[in-house]
């Protein structure tokens, strides 16, 4: 009996001793996620405070076919400010699912933030033309500073084909 109340304490005592775990990236994570959130409501309600999430020498990295391999944030809000004239978007779904993302190297969850989602894109109607609406399949990612603002953001959708869809006339469908 007293073999198994040894066991037993030395159980206790190795449980004890257990550190406690880290939580800190989970942590950083919700914190950059919601600012993820913020980002994507300001870009479908086309009011997106560029300075308040982004770091000034944040790398936004071209994906496009024929697109430069990097933007700066100005040239991305200029980029935004072009296509909210021209298109509305919409973001599908009730909830948006951010992932935590990884560190390349270590494969560690690193607080960085990832999403799939679909945006419904509407070229509104003219005179001349009718309405014309998309769905774009995105991936996005989103790594932050130290100070939580986004230092690096891709994303990978089939903007070409989205914008040759909504191009086309009702007059070119015909023929």
């Amino acid at each position: 009996m007293k073999f198994i109340y040894s066991i037993l304490c030395i159980g206790f005592v190795l449980v004890g001793c257990q550190p406690k775990p880290d939580n800190a990236v989970n942590e950083t994570f919700d914190k950059n996620a919601e600012t993820v959130r913020a980002i994507l409501d300001g870009f479908q309600n086309e009011n997106l405070d560029y300075g308040a999430y982004y770091a000034e020498d944040a790398v936004i990295r071209g994906t496009s076919f024929g697109d430069r391999d990097s933007l700066s944030v100005a040239d991305m809000s200029e980029r935004d400010k072009r296509n909210w004239e021209t298109f509305n978007f919409k973001l599908l779904g009730d909830a948006v699912n951010l992932l935590p993302g990884v560190n390349v190297d270590s494969k560690l969850a690193d607080g960085s933030v990832r999403y799939y989602g679909n945006w419904e894109v509407t070229r509104p109607g003219t005179d001349s033309t009718e309405a014309r609406s998309g769905v774009v399949k995105l991936y996005q990612s989103f790594d932050f500073d130290d100070t939580g603002k986004v230092m690096y953001q891709q994303a990978y959708g089939d903007f070409g084909g989205l914008v040759q869809h909504l191009s086309i006339t009702s007059a070119t469908m015909e023929d």
